[in-house]
């Protein structure tokens, strides 16, 4: 007989586990479906909803701060480029989490207050990616200052003589996009929370919505965004 005979049927599990597929045993989705409370569970329904955005939320936000602490090594490797595809992902995964915050607003506002009543203190304050990306951030923000820096250049005149130092000018452009994104989705965040339990309440962990709007205008890289004030000067000062 042919060795193909003995081959194992391709329907057939090979990878360790219980589950009935080799896609269920790898994704470990008889875990991951159990993650969220079951419907005899539910004070209302609409926590399945609440709980997928935020879990899905945190799964991107775990890619995002991991793809942005790699693109720190490798800009410390002098890798730019291997930095900057890391870094479209990053800034992807911010794009996704707002998204998927629209999701929250086909709650019912009243509704949603019986949701409220069971998530304890749990706030957004506590996200573990965004802790987590924040420091990241912070990271690849001196691996660039270090290799602009090498490179004998100020902000100024990175952007200025930009055509000359492309990899260095996309870098700096890529972060101040993950940058916005991250703002982005701090704005739509407080937008969301607005629209569902007001503006002039306090949040679950006694924290009131409005401190939560002011900080929609934390940014992360101040000095790149501060730098555009200064072409905008400089070109005024030239004319």
């Amino acid at each position: 007989m042919s060795e193909k005979a003995f081959e194992p049927p391709l329907n057939r599990p090979v990878l360790p586990g219980d589950a009935r597929s080799d896609y269920e045993r790898y994704l470990n989705t008889d875990e991951l479906l159990a993650l969220q409370k079951s419907s005899g569970e539910w004070v209302h329904r609409d926590e399945l909803l609440f709980q997928v955005v935020h879990q899905s939320s945190e799964l991107w936000l775990k890619l995002a701060w991991n793809d942005t602490a790699a693109a720190a090594e490798l800009v410390a490797e002098a890798d730019v480029a291997g930095a900057l595809r890391l870094l479209r992902r990053a800034s992807m995964c911010l794009r996704f989490v707002t998204a998927q915050l629209d999701m929250l607003e086909q709650m019912s506002p009243w509704e949603y207050q019986e949701i409220r009543k069971v998530l304890g203190h749990g706030s957004g304050f506590d996200s573990p990616g965004v802790k987590e990306l924040r420091p990241a951030m912070a990271r690849l923000g001196e691996a660039f200052h270090e290799a602009r820096e090498r490179a004998g250049l100020t902000l100024l005149d990175l952007y200025v003589q930009g055509r000359e130092h492309e990899e260095l000018y996309q870098l700096a452009e890529a972060l101040i996009e993950l940058d916005e994104w991250l703002q982005t989705w701090r704005i739509r965040h407080y937008r969301v929370v607005a629209r569902v339990i007001g503006e002039r309440v306090v949040g679950t962990q006694g924290t009131p919505v409005e401190v939560l709007g002011r900080l929609i205008h934390r940014v992360e890289y101040p000095e790149l965004w501060d730098v555009r004030n200064e072409l905008t000067a400089k070109s005024q000062a030239e004319a």
